[in-house]
């Protein structure tokens, strides 16, 4: 019996690719960082201001935490076309070793 890996939502995620998922694009990428960003911020920002001005220490520290979550997000996503690059300095590389 072979043995697939697991179609699962989002195989995008995480450190390896499988032949099924597709990962994202560049521009979908950046957007995704700048939205994330900006929304993990504006968390941060009220999860202060209930700490500072209505001393709601609890409810802060959750907005806080996952102001932060938030913005870490689009870390785990894969880019299409980054695995593969190769580049070619034009250099020959010598295999052996030169010592023997």
């Amino acid at each position: 019996m072979e043995e697939e890996d697991p179609l699962r939502f989002g195989a995008e995620f995480g450190p390896k690719r499988t032949g099924n998922s597709t990962g994202v694009s560049l521009s979908t990428f950046k957007t995704l960082v700048w939205v994330s960003n900006l929304g993990g911020l504006l968390l941060v920002v009220i999860g202060l201001e209930l700490m500072m001005v209505q001393a709601k220490f609890y409810m802060a520290l959750f907005c806080i935490v996952a102001g932060v979550a938030i913005a870490l997000f689009p870390s785990n996503y894969e880019i299409v076309g980054m695995e593969g690059i190769e580049i070619d300095s034009g250099e020959k590389t010598v295999l052996e070793d030169p010592k023997e």
